[in-house]
């Protein structure tokens, strides 16, 4: 009889409107197979074959995840690395996903340039905090309009992208003096990337005897990044130098033709120079990438004043071994062609500060929330039970108190918000103001308890005062941080605002009608 009474109650009612929303929001799925995509490689055969990396913007369950590869079924991030490890160059492997089929061609033994991640159960966003990854707030060295920023940004964007990296986390933030930052969140990004990236202007020029020829960006029409242009330089290739290896890399671009009449201007008055059956120009291509010389080209006799709008940018890399030095030389080759692609950064920027967080201790940090997380609720309700000695009391603040975390986690997860450790503070702040709160309606119902004195209307009348008052003091504490600390704990006040929002809103009227009915007779 009770338990209709509550079902019947508008309160209630609006309760179980707002835990259903969270539920179709967060859409649990305990039983998702395979694993899913996190990244895809430029120019590898992932990308080759067709395979893109997701989008920023993805929703956790809507990513597209590897279910097979040659028919045999992936259960374990461990089993795709594993049959991965096993491939030889040449070698034609079928990938099949929840979206579509991809027939791929290895080029690299041992890769297809994939990088995987545990197939998301839930639409809820992990930070890097519980994910893994890195963490970088920049602050751009000179004051400038939220609209060049947002040039900045976009900038910043699409280097990302086209490097290959994807989860990425692009956004503004200020401080409570007004200075400016970006803050970068990629995951599974090394600190090495994200410096080559994003702390970098990318100012590339090209000079011949000091005088600038083209630049990255406008005055390159195309960099190809397909095997058949670009890799390993098939005339200097690699060989061994002291303490390691070294390996040369080439790719050819794309001019355009003011650059091109600009180079040659250049080399019009410069003189030949014989070297056994080649013969060169006096002087060098030198490239400058912000403003540090890192490769000079010979240029080619022929070249002399001809504006040619196809050349062939070079360099290198080093390694222990010869295995690493080629990693490491078509590492520093993808991010030149993605800073040639880019063109430079409107403004410089400087780190201020870099997170590096390794997935195994993200993983860690989730079990030890959870943990935590259910200790406390242990603990609260063993008090309260001692506190009021009644069921029907103590009960509905448990179940109240993990209704509204959900409801929370709901929320969080329809705006697109990611759950990290400043989250999961304001979280436990949320929750602990809503166990106080209920505390307050509990013993403002119990008042007058032995004299039968039950004005109900008054009870949580005088309750509701004392909780409004605290939830506008919470407000006007967090409104602050909002914006304090770079944006970086933008995260704790958001979810504090949203958590005591629900509670004063929701699930705290609703706690009020339970007790009541289950008071009352």
């Amino acid at each position: 009889m009770k338990f209709r009474k509550m079902l019947k109650n508008p309160r209630v009612i609006i309760l179980v409107i707002a835990f259903i929303l969270a539920l179709v929001a967060i859409q649990p799925n305990p039983f998702v197979d395979g694993v899913a995509i996190q990244a895809i490689e430029q120019n590898s055969s992932a990308s080759q074959g067709g395979m893109h990396n997701p989008l920023p913007n993805t929703r956790p369950l809507s990513k597209e995840r590897i279910i097979a590869i040659n028919n045999e079924e992936l259960s374990s991030i461990r089993e795709f690395y594993d049959f991965v490890s096993t491939l030889k160059a040449n070698d034609t492997v079928l990938v099949r996903t929840n979206k579509a089929q991809y027939r791929l061609l290895v080029q690299v033994p041992g890769s297809l340039g994939i990088s995987v991640q545990d197939a998301p159960m839930t639409n809820i966003r992990k930070g890097l905090d519980l994910q893994g990854g890195t963490r970088v707030l920049l602050r751009p060295a000179e004051k400038v309009s939220q609209a060049y920023l947002n040039d900045v940004m976009a900038t910043m964007e699409q280097r990302l992208n086209v490097y290959g990296l994807s989860d990425i986390v692009l956004r503004s933030a200020s401080d409570l003096t007004g200075t400016q930052y970006i803050l970068v969140e990629i995951a599974g990004a090394s600190q090495e990337d994200v410096r080559e990236l994003l702390a970098r202007q990318g100012k590339f020029e090209a000079k011949v005897a000091n005088a600038t020829v083209f630049r990255g960006g406008r005055d390159i029409t195309y960099v190809c990044r397909t095997a058949d242009c670009s890799g390993i330089d098939p005339n200097r290739g690699c060989g061994a130098s002291a303490g390691g290896w070294a390996c040369a890399f080439a790719f050819s671009i794309a001019l355009s033709p003011e650059a091109a009449q600009a180079q040659a201007d250049a080399t019009r008055n410069l003189e030949v120079i014989k070297d056994g059956n080649n013969a060169y120009l006096s002087e060098k291509l030198v490239l400058y990438l912000d403003d540090r010389a890192v490769d000079q080209l010979s240029i080619g006799a022929d070249l002399k004043g001809k504006a040619a709008t196809n050349i062939q940018i070079s360099g290198s890399g080093a390694g222990a071994s010869e295995q690493e030095a080629v990693a490491n030389t078509l590492a520093n080759m993808r991010r030149l062609q993605t800073v040639l692609i880019t063109g430079t950064l409107p403004v410089k920027l400087e780190i201020v500060k870099v997170d590096s967080i390794s997935p195994l201790l993200g993983s860690e940090f989730v079990k030890n929330s959870v943990f935590i997380g259910l200790l406390a609720i242990l603990v609260v309700t063993a008090l309260i039970y001692i506190r009021y000695r009644k069921l029907t009391v103590s009960l509905p603040i448990i179940f109240i108190m993990l209704i509204e975390i959900f409801i929370t986690i709901g929320f969080a997860s329809a705006i697109g918000w990611t759950i990290d450790l400043a989250g999961i503070a304001g979280l436990i702040v949320a929750v602990g103001t809503g166990v106080n709160d209920q505390i307050v309606i509990a013993d403002e119902m119990l008042k007058g308890e032995s004299r039968q004195v039950f004005d109900w209307k008054k009870k949580i009348k005088n309750a509701f005062f004392i909780i409004f008052a605290a939830f506008f003091t919470v407000i006007a504490a967090m409104l602050p941080l909002l914006f304090a600390g770079a944006g970086l704990l933008k995260g704790f006040a958001l979810i504090t605002i949203a958590g005591v929002s629900i509670g004063v809103f929701i699930t705290r009227p609703a706690y009020a009608a339970m007790v009541e009915i289950l008071l009352r007779d």
